[in-house]
C-alpha cells in the first residue's frame, strides 16, 4: 500500500471565486501598485522587481528576443529558452540587453579611418552612430550614417566627413538620464556624448532610449539601465551555459524541469551558487512543500510551482504525477511562510501552467503566488518566434510544449537520451500587439484588487477572501439563457490567455 494516501481532491484556479471587500479611495485602480519580487536578494544593488507579475515561459515558441525586449519594456520580462545551442542563447540575451541602455558604452573610430570601411562596420555591427576619438579617446567628433555616401565619400578619412567636437554639446560623466534629455532637447541633438574632465568619451546617451523609456514608465532595466533579462538553463550542460550567460551580463537564470523536486538540480544550485553568488537561480518546478524546501535549503532564490497543469502539457496523462495549481499554490505557499518565519527570507513563487484567463492569474496571486508563467498567452502575440498561419479562415500561431517531440529532439541530439513526450503540439489564434493585450491584462487584474479593497500584491496575500464554488456556481457565473451574436464585444471563454 502507498506511503501516503489523500483522498482530498487537488483543486484548481477555476474552482475558487474572491470575495469583494470594501473598495476606498486608497484602493481605487489608479492607486494599485503590480510590483512583485522577481528573486530573493540579500543586496539591494542586486534585487529585481517585476511591474507586472507576469513573465512568459521558457519556451522555443514563446520566448525569444524580441518578445524579451517588449516584455521588459512592459514591466515583465521573458525567460529565453534553453533548448538550442548556448551560443545561440547567449546571442539572444544579448541582443536584449544591448536593445535599450540608457548610457551606452560607444564603439568608437579613429579620424584616418576610410569612409569605405566605416561603412563596412556600421554593416556588420548595426550601428549608425560613431564617436570619433584619438588614441587617448578624447572625443574629435562624431560621425553617422546621414553624414557620408558610400558612393561619393568612400574615398575619404571619417575627420572630412564627421561632425567636429566643437560643434557638438555633451554632457559630463555626473549627469543623469533626466538631465541628459533636458540638454538633447535644447541641443537639437539625437546624442549625447558623455564626457570626464580631460574630455575622454565615457558614452553616449540617445534621444530615441530616453523617449522609449517616457513611453514605457513600467519598464524593468538593470543598474546599467539595460532592459532585464532572464534566461532557462538545464541539468546537463549548466556549467558551461551558466559561464556565458553570466558573460554576457544574464540577471537571472531558471531551471527548466517538469519535476525540480532532484538531486540534479541541487547540483545545479549549489555550483551556480559557489562560482556566481551574484547571479539568482529559480528552481522548479514542484507541487509540495518537501520539494520547495529541498531547493531552497540549497540555494535556489524563487520557486516555480506546477506539474501537469499546461494547456499543452500532457506530464499527469503520460506518468500520472502532478497535482491541481490551486492545490499546489496552497501547499507551497503555506511553506514559504514558514520559511519566511524561520529565516526572514522571502522566496517568491510563480505560478507556471493551468492559467486559462485573467480571473486565474488573480487567483493564483490570491492564494500565494507573486507572478504567473505563462506560455499560451504568449504564444498568440505578435512578438512570439512564430509566423502566422491560416487555417480554416482564422489566423493562427504555432505552439508547442517543451516536453513535446518537436523541442526535445535538439536535446536527443545534443545529450543522446531516449525520452517520450510530456507536451503536444498544437496551435492558438493570434491575438495582435502584445502591449494592446498586456494593457487589457494589466486593466482587469487592478479591477479585481480594487473590488477585494487591496492596493498591492502583498496586501491581497494577507487580505484576500476565497471561495471555494461548485460546479453549477461556476455555470451561474457564466453568460446563460441569452443569445450572444459571434461579433459581440462580449468574450466570455474566449477570454482566455
Amino acid at each position: 500500500m502507498a506511503h501516503n494516501i489523500i483522498l482530498q481532491p487537488s483543486r484548481t484556479l477555476m474552482e475558487f471565486r474572491l470575495l469583494p471587500k470594501l473598495t476606498t479611495s486608497q484602493t481605487a485602480i489608479d492607486k494599485i501598485s503590480l510590483k512583485t519580487p522577481l528573486v530573493y536578494s540579500s543586496d539591494s544593488q542586486r534585487k529585481y522587481n517585476l511591474n507586472i507579475p507576469i513573465v512568459s515561459a521558457a519556451m522555443q515558441s514563446v520566448s525569444g528576443s524580441r518578445m524579451g525586449i517588449e516584455l521588459a519594456k512592459l514591466g515583465g520580462c521573458a525567460f529565453i529558452f534553453c533548448s538550442q545551442p548556448i551560443d545561440e542563447q547567449v546571442a539572444m540575451v544579448s541582443t536584449i540587453k544591448h536593445s535599450k541602455a540608457g548610457f551606452v558604452k560607444p564603439k568608437v573610430v579613429p579620424p584616418y579611418m576610410l569612409i569605405s570601411e566605416l561603412h563596412k562596420l556600421r554593416l556588420s555591427t548595426d550601428y549608425n552612430v560613431f564617436p570619433v576619438t584619438d588614441e587617448n579617446n578624447r572625443l574629435l567628433g562624431i560621425i553617422t550614417r546621414n553624414d557620408f555616401d558610400r558612393t561619393l565619400h568612400g574615398s575619404l578619412q571619417v575627420q572630412d566627413r564627421m561632425i567636429p567636437r566643437a560643434n557638438l554639446v555633451t554632457g559630463v560623466n555626473t549627469i543623469n538620464l533626466k538631465s541628459a534629455n533636458a540638454i538633447l532637447v535644447e541641443s537639437h541633438q539625437s546624442v549625447l556624448p558623455i564626457v570626464d574632465e580631460n574630455d575622454k568619451l565615457l558614452y553616449l546617451v540617445f534621444r530615441k532610449d530616453i523617449e522609449d523609456h517616457l513611453n514605457n514608465p513600467l519598464q524593468v532595466v538593470d543598474h546599467q539601465k539595460r532592459l532585464i533579462c532572464t534566461a532557462a538553463i538545464n541539468t546537463h550542460d549548466y556549467k558551461e551555459r551558466i559561464n556565458e550567460l553570466v558573460n554576457e551580463g544574464i540577471d537571472a537564470l531558471c531551471i527548466d524541469s517538469s519535476d525540480g523536486y532532484t538531486e540534479f538540480q541541487k547540483n545545479v544550485l549549489e555550483w551556480s551558487l559557489s562560482e556566481y553568488p551574484d547571479v539568482p537561480v529559480i528552481g522548479g518546478n514542484v507541487v509540495t512543500a518537501d520539494g520547495f524546501r529541498y531547493l531552497v535549503d540549497h540555494g535556489a532564490r524563487a520557486i516555480k510551482i506546477g506539474m501537469g497543469s499546461g494547456s499543452i502539457c500532457i506530464t499527469q496523462e503520460q506518468k500520472g504525477t502532478g497535482r491541481g495549481l490551486a492545490t499546489a499554490i496552497i501547499a507551497v505557499s503555506d511553506a514559504r511562510d514558514k520559511y519566511f518565519s524561520e529565516t526572514g527570507k522571502y522566496i517568491p513563487l510563480i505560478a507556471d501552467g493551468g492559467i486559462v484567463n485573467s480571473k486565474d492569474l488573480v487567483i493564483a496571486l490570491a492564494l500565494g503566488a507573486d507572478y504567473a508563467m505563462m506560455g499560451r498567452y504568449f504564444a498568440r502575440m505578435e512578438e512570439s518566434p512564430t509566423e502566422t498561419v491560416t487555417i480554416n479562415n482564422r489566423i493562427m500561431k504555432p505552439y508547442w510544449g517543451e516536453g513535446s517531440n518537436r523541442a526535445r529532439e535538439w536535446q536527443q541530439r545534443r545529450y543522446h537520451q531516449a525520452t517520450f513526450a510530456e507536451g503536444v503540439e498544437g496551435f492558438v489564434e493570434y491575438a495582435g500587439k502584445l502591449k494592446d493585450n498586456i494593457d487589457r491584462t494589466i486593466m482587469k487584474i487592478k479591477s479585481t484588487l480594487s473590488t477585494c479593497g487591496v492596493s498591492s500584491i502583498p496586501e491581497l496575500h494577507q487580505h484576500a477572501e476565497l471561495e471555494l464554488v461548485s460546479s453549477l456556481s461556476i455555470r451561474e457565473g457564466k453568460v446563460h439563457d441569452v443569445f450572444v451574436p459571434q461579433n459581440n464585444d462580449y468574450l466570455g471563454d474566449n477570454d482566455q490567455f
